[in-house]
């Protein structure tokens, strides 16, 4: 028995159109299938790549390493307060232009202009070249020639994002869609507390997101970290979402539950009940917000949080005591990527609250990696190839979804009318 409506078609898959049968994982298995992907999504999409707060002021820049895309990039405020963003090569020799002590690190901070390390030659925050080491040895050089190869950049809710494909003109508001639309107005400037994880994982990238796009695994997989009792509780009926949506590439799944402190005090471990804090974040709302039309569609009063994916690799989650959690899946091989994870809150006004935000934090690692220790596992069996086909139920749907809209993807990339057979060849 349903514990929400479903939509009259009787289930939500059937909603929105994605059939019912089994699907192959074998986009996750292949190197040849992940070159593909790089080219014809990575390379093709908007990807998030930051938060404004991350440029406080003018000269302010980070770098951010897209193996996926087969390149990296610089971020920076320019004179006039703008976000740019460079490939980030000396257009000299090629050597990567911004970087500390390794190469392949990221980082941060703020200049007055950029200094190749290998030969001297110097950006303007613009990207302009504006020297050039003993100039008069070049052979008719003109420096308007050889600014920094520029990269789109647009700012969306104070998300900075990057598109590497210099043929697309789709503006960045336009691609969030009427998901994006719906989150106008959120908060997201004020929640500048922010704590981090990084981890590098032995999945291919789209087996974490399917990991958590749904929560048909919360009562079996985390019922050692739950009140035993509740897990049983829910064990026996099951889960399911309050609402689904999709809009073209994006979708979202919105939750129930688990926000408020329970009435029962033997549901919660005593220094939850000190900190009145726990794994969905501090129980008191730092700030009132008015819910954007996207937030909570089903305005039911159990509402508890929406996950938002933004294709490729972009997840966004809203909680309803007021902070939120963002996901980035960034590819490094076809069966390995790096999983980066930020916990948002409202700067704490005393050490009470401070020590609220850590607890969350900290309890949100021990579920994140129960969720991330499934994965190596998964795709060790997908690649021996025993088992070719997988049936999904319909708290899954936007795993169907995200493997379908990766296909049209390499369909529209290869020039193929979407939804025929991949070709059994691939680029080398």
């Amino acid at each position: 028995m349903a514990h929400f409506p479903k939509p009259a078609e009787g289930s939500w898959t059937e909603h929105f159109k994605l059939g019912t049968e089994p699907i192959s994982y074998a986009d996750s298995i292949s190197p040849e299938h992940y070159e593909l992907e790089r080219d014809a999504i990575f390379r093709r999409t908007w990807l998030n790549v930051g938060r404004v707060e991350q440029l406080p002021k003018i000269g302010s820049y980070f770098t951010k390493e897209l193996d996926a895309a087969r390149t990296s990039v610089v971020v920076v405020r320019d004179k006039e307060g703008a976000v740019r963003a460079f490939h980030n090569i000396c257009r000299h020799r090629g050597n990567k232009l911004v970087w500390n002590d390794y190469p392949g690190e990221e980082t941060s901070g703020v200049c007055r202009q950029f200094t190749c390390k290998y030969h001297g030659w110097r950006y303007g925050l613009d990207g302009g070249l504006t020297f050039v080491q003993q100039e008069s040895e070049f052979f008719d050089l003109d420096k308007a020639d050889y600014g920094l190869a520029a990269v789109r950049a647009e700012v969306w809710e104070g998300f900075i994002f990057v598109n590497l494909d210099p043929g697309d003109t789709t503006p960045l508001e336009e691609y969030m869609g009427g998901l994006g639309a719906g989150l106008a107005g959120y908060p997201f400037e004020k929640m500048t507390q922010v704590f981090k994880y990084r981890a590098d994982v032995g999945s291919n990238w789209k087996l974490f997101i399917d990991a958590f796009t749904e929560f048909y695994h919360a009562p079996v997989l985390h019922q050692k970290q739950a009140v035993s009792e509740e897990s049983r509780k829910l064990a026996k009926v099951g889960f399911e979402a309050l609402a689904y949506d999709i809009e073209g590439p994006h979708g979202m799944v919105s939750s129930w539950g688990g926000m408020a402190p329970p009435k029962d005090p033997s549901m919660v471990k005593p220094i939850e009940r000190a900190l009145r804090s726990g794994l969905f974040g501090p129980w008191d709302r730092p700030v009132d917000v008015d819910l954007p039309a996207g937030l909570n569609p089903a305005r039911h009063p159990a509402w508890g949080v929406d996950s938002f994916l933004f294709f490729p690799n972009f997840m966004l989650l809203v909680w309803a005591p007021n902070w939120y959690l963002t996901y980035h899946y960034w590819p490094t091989s076809y069966n390995t990527h790096i999983f980066e994870c930020g916990l948002y809150f409202v700067p704490p006004k005393n050490a009470r609250e401070r020590l609220a935000q850590e607890l969350a934090a900290v309890t949100f690692k021990e579920y994140a990696l129960q969720d991330g220790n499934t994965l190596e596992a998964t795709q060790t069996m997908l690649e021996a190839g025993a088992v070719k086909e997988f049936p999904l139920c319909d708290q899954e749907i936007l795993l169907r979804h995200l493997h379908k809209v990766c296909k049209d993807y390499l369909d529209d990339h290869a020039g193929r009318t979407p939804g025929t057979p991949l070709r059994a060849t691939a680029v080398s």
